[in-house]
């Protein structure tokens, strides 16, 4: 009887060990609004629980908050697309490397209507040069996004000042993509979105893409491992399981077969 009740209690704490291993087997990723918008993860994240039994917990934001949440050791890897605030990352000790994963696309979007005569325009400097010019309505992200990044290279190589039409035909709204989108469109202005989170976007209304085919307009994402060094809680070998799987054969495929109304939405090119 005695050896039955120790059985049993040998029993039951090594089944609440292996429960306690299992839910403590996740990842917390850093990544962006287009990614999860879109539905990417939705499709990518089950395919990768099922092959490692890892689950990945998504903190979507803007790439700029995103690495900042990083800085600050919440998050075990990221999925972002800034490349130069990336390699800053890298380079100041807070990731491991980063390597390209996937990429898409920016696109301008507007009413059907153009009011700065811009469809079609493949320049996308001049389009935004064009777009200051007739004083045209712009709802801007306004936050530390990818987007807002690209955004404001543009406007830099267009030579336009936005801060000095802040609030009249320049519009910062301080929201993700999808609630920029909806505001644009509210508001009959212009927004530059990935064009992913447009194609997911379900109140287009008479908007339609405008520019798009510049090279200027590239998007490429990209994974970083949190560097366990600055972060000594980062759960490193589940992040690289992670890393590993999306720069496969595997997590590639996986991520070309998402498409939406039979178009694909981002394109892996992952160097491995």
């Amino acid at each position: 009887m005695k050896f039955q009740v120790k059985l049993i209690a040998c029993l039951f704490t090594v089944a609440v060990v292996a429960n306690a291993q299992a839910a403590d087997k996740f990842i917390i990723l850093q990544s962006t609004t287009s990614t999860q918008n879109s539905g990417l993860f939705d499709h990518l994240l089950p395919v990768f629980k099922a092959e490692t039994g890892i689950d990945v917990r998504v903190v979507a934001v803007g790439t700029g908050q995103a690495l900042k949440n990083a800085r600050n050791c919440d998050g075990d890897a990221l999925l972002v697309h800034a490349l130069a605030a990336e390699q800053q990352f890298v380079a100041e000790g807070y990731g491991v490397k980063r390597t390209d994963v996937m990429y898409n696309d920016f696109v301008v979007v507007g009413p059907g209507r153009d009011p700065a005569s811009v469809a079609g325009v493949k320049d996308a400097v001049k389009a935004f040069k064009t777009i200051a010019e007739k004083q045209a309505l712009f709802a801007s992200r306004g936050d530390d996004s990818g987007t807002y990044k690209k955004e404001r290279e543009l406007w830099n190589a267009a030579k336009v000042d936005v801060k000095t039409a802040s609030g009249k035909w320049y519009r910062e709204t301080g929201s993700g993509m999808g609630a920029t989108l909806n505001l644009g469109v509210g508001m009959g202005a212009y927004v530059l979105a990935d064009r992913a989170s447009w194609v997911a976007f379900g109140n287009k209304g008479n908007f339609k893409i405008m520019v798009e085919g510049d090279p200027e307009l590239f998007n490429q994402y990209g994974v970083i491992v949190v560097n366990p060094a600055k972060c000594p809680n980062v759960k490193a070998d589940l992040a690289r399981s992670f890393e590993s799987w999306i720069l496969s054969s595997k997590g590639q495929t996986t991520i070309a077969a998402f498409k939406k109304n039979g178009d694909p939405l981002f394109f892996p090119n992952s160097p491995q």
